[in-house]
């Protein structure tokens, strides 16, 4: 047995900066992990996802070189070589989270943490008992912190195979781009393999069951990436449910039942990128006494679980499945652990991004939401086509939209779509936090030529009062 101030199951974004939080604060801490430090989004996810996604986009770039006065001649693409740059980014990365637990002097455990119930070893729930490589050890935490992050949903018309049916996980193993893809799933991931696939060159069908796809952000963004995605040839399918799929030599064939009208697609692979869901099965929540509810931990504004000394946060309490959103639920939990009675984290403060092409960020509330709510909307927009910088880029469309309250003032959402605007929207996260008007965002002079005038002219617009528009 070993004791402990704090374990974290789970070494990902949320449980190795929970761990680094605690040793921040002079506890002693342990983190369980049964693959490597980092998680899903540094081996699985957002890392080695982005940097395809930027291979993606130089290629495009070098495509139509030509505007910018580059003359290229027979120009190829290897994605063996794509790969290998994807896999040193994470490879770096992940000797930095290694060095940060040596820093800070925590314990790392490789293994699979089980949470057990009051018994010989503890006399409350919360003790872990790890299952090894070549031993089983028990550890016994005064509070323990479960991180086990997510997996991709399955999807029971779609049975993963790793060949012709692959997760987000597997198109990240892939030794050849498609000639054609389907892709099932509409939200961020969806968008974005299909942005990275149609800059590959692959033949792109998008296969959504709502009505729009992007629909967690505003309406006018999810029409503007509509109509780019038509514009690159990429096919998109919305109100469409899958009814079965079969395989031969030529593909994968979907069908499909779209607003009535029964339809059949059929493709090299298909991707399937539904969601994600939680890994709590099998770690011995029932017996220590964690509610689940939907498969998810539920926890209340300080991350603890209905054991007091049991904490949850990331992907497993199924709030917002981002990796910020993790980290930041990891600090809460921690200072909760330390007495500090941090704020509770407010979701509908937190910026969302998807990076496709043109990519996507948002924080706050939709126009549509707005008004349902029951303020007097006053919204402004302002195009990337009247800005010099995303000219220059060779990357001029989308646009910024700002939605206030008119009666108090109030910034209620910004909603991007365009060049680099995931690099943009922490301005709008910061005027959320601070309550800030669109004349206050207005006054900060943006300088030029730079992206960031979009948003304080979107601001201006808000008022009446845009310059350039």
């Amino acid at each position: 047995m070993a004791e402990f101030d704090v374990v974290v199951i789970g070494g990902g974004t949320g449980g190795y900066v929970a761990a680094i939080r605690a040793a921040q604060l002079g506890m002693s801490v342990a983190v369980v992990e049964r693959h490597k430090l980092g998680g899903t989004c540094l081996h699985q996810g957002c890392i080695p996802s982005k940097a395809l996604l930027r291979s993606a986009e130089i290629q495009s770039i070098v495509k139509n070189g030509e505007v910018f006065g580059l003359v290229t001649e027979n120009i190829s693409f290897s994605l063996g070589k794509a790969m290998q740059r994807k896999d040193a980014i994470v490879n770096q990365l992940y000797k930095g989270v290694q060095f940060l637990m040596k820093k800070h002097g925590i314990t790392v455990i490789e293994g699979v943490g089980h949470v057990m119930g009051s018994s010989i070893f503890s006399p409350t729930a919360g003790a872990v008992r790890v299952q090894g490589v070549s031993e089983e050890i028990v550890l016994t935490p005064r509070f323990t912190v479960i991180a086990t992050g997510s997996r991709p949903r399955a999807f029971s018309v779609l049975p993963f195979d790793g060949e012709h049916i692959l997760s987000s996980e597997d198109v990240l193993r892939m030794t050849e781009i498609p000639t054609s893809v389907i892709i099932i799933g509409g939200g961020s991931i969806g968008v974005e393999w299909a942005s990275m696939f149609a800059d590959f060159g692959s033949d792109v069908t998008l296969i959504e069951s709502q009505s729009r796809i992007l629909g967690s952000e505003d309406e006018d963004i999810s029409s503007e990436m509509l109509r780019l995605f038509r514009k690159r040839g990429v096919k998109v399918i919305t109100d469409a449910t899958v009814v079965d799929e079969s395989q031969d030599d030529h593909g994968v064939t979907i069908r499909v039942n779209a607003v009535g009208k029964e339809m059949e697609f059929t493709a090299q692979r298909v991707v399937v990128a539904i969601g994600r869901s939680p890994n709590t099965e099998g770690i011995g929540l029932d017996a220590a006494g964690v509610t689940l509810q939907d498969g998810f931990i539920v926890v209340d504004d300080q991350m603890k679980t209905a054991e007091n000394n049991i904490y949850a946060i990331g992907d497993v309490i199924g709030r917002v499945q981002l990796a910020h959103v993790a980290a930041y639920e990891g600090v809460v939990a921690i200072e909760s652990i330390a007495g500090l009675n941090p704020d509770p984290l407010d979701y509908g403060k937190i910026a969302r991004c998807t990076y496709g092409r043109p990519e996507v960020a948002s924080v706050g509330i939709s126009e549509h939401m707005a008004r349902q709510a029951g303020f007097d909307v006053r919204a402004g927009k302002f195009s990337f086509k009247a800005n010099g910088k995303a000219l220059i880029y060779g990357e001029a469309d989308g646009f910024v939209k700002v939605v206030s309250d008119q009666a108090t003032g109030d910034v209620l959402g910004v909603h991007m779509i365009g060049p680099q605007v995931t690099n943009l929207i922490s301005e709008a996260a910061l005027a959320q936090i601070l309550n800030a008007t669109p004349w206050e965002i207005s006054r900060a002079i943006h300088p030029h030529p730079t992206l960031s005038e979009v948003l304080g002219e979107a601001s201006l617009d808000a008022l009446g009062q845009a310059i350039h528009g």
